[in-house]
């Protein structure tokens, strides 16, 4: 539908009637590139309202939880940003069951702090968990690390409840009140960019805490000598991760300034005893081995990587092993998980015309790999006419315009922020 201008002061009135003046406010930083207006609901009945409001004025709405991710992909604010900050209760937690329910405004960090005592955790690790709220990092479908051996957050979420099309509240998976038949909801909505509905909780399997954590390092002269090695140890021991950095990504890590192999494994004194011993075995003399608050800060340091002074962030996903072929003549420095076959790829461009020419390259790349592109982080001043998402085949751009169509016929939920201008 095309956009419609509404009155602010007209609008702000509308949407305190909902969830109290109190709870309105201006866009603060990067919130300004997602919303004009920020509303904060309590709960999903609230964001039902919302939802109802919205598709009766054809107001277009955002919803975010710290507005990382959300920031990068608009390309103009949308009326009203939904944000979930108030929505942060613990539902239930099972330790027994090894389940959780949490509100989508809840971050990762609260609520691996609320299972610490039990020693457990939910094993997806995105940059930052203290910034990472639930909904978003469904939505986004946010990795790090452990997506090696734990899965995505997709494998993780047992179950979803989120306010679509009418307002009305459904759910999916465990704690099912209300299905929607023929669509897995949980994989419908993970990835989903907030652009089919606002996910308002949450329900995942969570992980037993590793009794020991430990990282061995190794570096080589080359990338192919390290994906060669990444291979082999990949293929001979279970890790926990298993990274290959460039050499500029390796000494932002505090590493050498050389291409460096980054396995993480451990598990039970047993597995983490006979895994030190044999993974040097597999790598050579020049492997280290830290553990304990070592291996915890270099964990910490892979998790949270953030290569800023950079002009772009890419995210390309090949085969594992089509990864090494793709990263082998790529521009700038990659950080590269090389089991899963994901990468992130850091650039440098003085112009918007140079950074397109270097996406559109690294994207022909790709899908001569079978895989994808994604731009993650771009400056303002460089973004130009680039597309965020690279463009599917027919049949499947085909399948998400029906997908929208049926979830958001008025289309408010977040438009234009996904692939092919979704």
């Amino acid at each position: 539908m095309p956009p419609v201008l509404h009155d602010p002061a007209k609008l702000a009135r509308a949407f305190a009637a909902i969830v109290g003046e109190a709870n309105l406010r201006p866009p603060a930083g990067a919130e300004a590139r997602c919303a004009n207006l920020i509303v904060a609901p309590s709960g999903a009945d609230e964001i039902a309202e919302i939802v109802r409001k919205c598709e009766a004025d054809r107001v277009t709405l955002a919803p975010f939880g710290a507005a990382r991710t959300l920031a990068e992909i608009r390309r103009a604010p949308a009326d009203i940003g939904v944000a979930l900050a108030r929505m942060k209760r613990i539902v239930a937690y099972e330790p027994d069951d090894m389940t959780i329910v949490a509100e989508a405004g809840a971050t990762l960090a609260e609520l691996n702090a609320a299972m610490a005592a039990r020693g457990q955790w939910l094993p997806a690790d995105p940059p930052r968990p203290e910034l990472t709220a639930l909904g978003a990092m469904v939505a986004a479908a946010r990795f790090g690390p452990s997506r090696l051996s734990e899965g995505t957050v997709r494998d993780l979420l047992i179950g979803v409840r989120f306010a679509g099309h009418g307002g009305r509240l459904v759910h999916g998976g465990g704690r099912v009140v209300k299905n929607v038949a023929g669509y897995d909801l949980m994989k419908v909505m993970t990835g989903s960019f907030g652009t089919l509905g606002i996910i308002t909780e949450t329900t995942f399997r969570v992980r037993p805490l590793p009794a020991r954590r430990l990282i061995a390092t190794t570096r080589f002269g080359d990338a192919a000598s390290s994906f060669k090695a990444a291979r082999t140890l990949h293929d001979a021991v279970p890790l926990a991760h298993l990274e290959v950095a460039s050499p500029s990504v390796a000494a932002a890590l505090g590493l050498d300034a050389e291409f460096t192999l980054i396995a993480g494994f451990g598990g039970s004194s047993v597995e983490a005893d006979y895994l030190r011993s044999r993974i040097p075995e597999l790598l050579g003399a020049d492997c280290a081995v830290a553990g304990g608050a070592e291996a915890g800060a270099i964990y910490q340091r892979l998790r949270d990587f953030d290569l800023s002074a950079s002009s772009a962030e890419l995210l390309a996903a090949t085969p594992p092993a089509e990864l090494a072929a793709l990263l082998a003549d790529a521009p700038g420095g990659f950080l590269a998980f090389a089991g899963s076959g994901i990468a992130r790829i850091f650039l440098d461009a003085r112009a918007a015309g140079d950074l397109t020419r270097m996406v559109e390259a690294l994207r022909t790349r790709a899908r001569d790999a079978r895989g994808h592109v994604r731009v993650v982080r771009v400056l303002p001043e460089l973004r130009g006419g680039l597309e965020i998402f690279d463009q599917p085949a027919a049949p499947a751009m085909n399948l998400m315009r029906r997908m929208k169509a049926a979830f958001d016929p008025r289309g408010v939920f977040n438009s234009g922020c996904f692939v092919g201008g979704l």
